[in-house]
């Protein structure tokens, strides 16, 4: 069926894929959308070239896939559309500002990682893009996984996580700190280090930037495993490197994939990203 309604290469060895033949700016049918909801489990990162992609038809694909997130930090709330965060470091004048938006997205993370019903899957939406950096990279977690040493593997089974964003945000953008109602709204939840995702049975690590500490542990000794782990899941082989062109469209699996975006140039160039996230479950 796939190859009927779309082809599909490869983004790199270990996951990912370009599907083309396809415009998204017209309504999906069941057949096309099952198709690419296949295409995504199997492939955990799509990409669509060229899309020309209005505010309503974002939300409307998100919806497809399930219930989309408001997020809570309503600042980033654009287009009349409360369901798309909006990332631009242009002025009220439309000119680079020289303030990056969201310092967090530059640490690798799942997004809504920080929710009990954690995001399954992010919908982001290229309309300017710098000339240099500013690109999005994508580490497997089901590889990182496989590739924990047996020893770390007995460590980790059956922690938990505190995930905060609270804290990922006072840690990285601390000049725009969350307000006591976002705070409220969205305490600390914890979450099983390593999660069964919930479509393919396997294992994969679930940690990233917003996980704080360790269920259990000293918290300062929560925090140095917490590190750890993250930084023996990012490994050079498993990542792929996206660079953007305007109208491209990644969708991607948080239960499987952590992302970070690159920096670039805030006071020179442009960068103005849409994004949607779709709520999955309760990670077991």
């Amino acid at each position: 069926m796939q190859q009927k309604r779309f082809r599909v290469r490869p983004l790199c060895k270990a996951f990912g894929a370009e599907l083309t033949g396809v415009d998204l700016s017209r309504p999906v049918d069941k057949e096309l959308y099952a198709a690419i909801r296949a295409a995504f489990v199997d492939y955990q990162l799509l990409l669509f070239r060229d899309q020309d992609l209005s505010p309503a038809g974002h939300v409307a694909i998100g919806r497809s896939f399930g219930e989309v997130q408001i997020h809570v930090m309503s600042q980033y709330h654009a287009d009349g559309f409360p369901e798309l965060y909006f990332l631009s470091n242009l002025d009220e004048h439309g000119e680079p500002s020289g303030r990056h938006p969201d310092r967090g997205t530059l640490a690798w993370h799942s997004d809504g990682s920080w929710r009990r019903v954690t995001g399954q899957a992010t919908m982001l939406y290229a309309i300017e893009v710098p000339r240099v950096g500013g690109e999005t990279h994508f580490c497997d977690m089901y590889a990182a996984y496989e590739a924990l040493g047996e020893d770390m593997k007995a460590r980790v089974a059956g922690l938990r996580a505190v995930h905060n964003l609270d804290f990922s945000r006072t840690r990285r953008h601390g000049e725009d700190p969350m307000s006591e109602a976002q705070r409220r709204e969205v305490p600390p939840v914890d979450h099983p280090v390593i999660r069964t995702h919930p479509e393919t049975g396997r294992k994969c690590i679930f940690l990233g930037d917003h996980a704080e500490t360790i269920v259990g542990l000293d918290y300062q000794d929560g925090r140095r495993l917490v590190e750890e782990i993250n930084a023996l899941a990012i490994r050079p082989e498993l990542v792929y490197r996206h660079v953007w062109r305007p109208g491209d469209l990644a969708i991607w699996d948080n239960r499987c994939l952590m992302h970070r975006a690159t920096p670039y140039d805030t006071a020179r160039e442009r960068r103005v990203m849409r994004r949607c996230t779709i709520l999955g479950e309760v990670p077991h």
